[in-house]
């Protein structure tokens, strides 16, 4: 018997929506990133992008445990001398909610030029509106 292998050709993405209210950071984060990964298709290959698009609602309501509320931070840096700088993360819950999610599911996936490409298959929104009604998304329990 040989081994299936995918192609790139032969991929049919589907689209998954996931609701954030509630739901604990990190066992969120590990859902999308499989699902984009597409490691849960029986065709999955590690080298090819078989993986399907994520779409995660209600960001600013996410849960995190113990203390990383105000212990977590997110380093930021200009490119130029002494152009660090550090948000914690209660203050980047209130700023940008959306990029608290995106920046665990991509620490997620693989460090490549392919999961440069399946990042671009989440997309995340703070609120429960979001754009994608027309791709018929199924929703995913985490």
């Amino acid at each position: 018997m040989k081994t299936f292998l995918a192609k790139k050709e032969t991929v049919q993405p589907k689209w998954y929506l996931i609701d954030a209210e509630g739901e604990v950071l990190g066992r969120l984060a590990v859902k999308a990133a499989n699902i984009i990964r597409g490691r849960h298709k029986a065709s999955y290959t590690p080298t090819i992008d078989t993986g399907d698009f994520v779409v995660v609602i209600n960001a600013e309501k996410i849960v995190l445990t113990g203390k990383k509320e105000d212990q977590n931070e997110y380093m930021f840096f200009s490119g130029f001398v002494g152009g660090e700088s550090y948000r914690k993360l209660s203050a980047q819950r209130v700023r940008h909610p959306e990029f608290i999610i995106e920046h665990a599911v991509k620490g997620m996936l693989p460090k490549n030029r392919i999961a440069a490409k399946m990042l671009t298959k989440l997309r995340v929104f703070a609120g429960p509106a979001h754009s994608h009604e027309m791709n018929n998304p199924v929703k995913v329990s985490v």
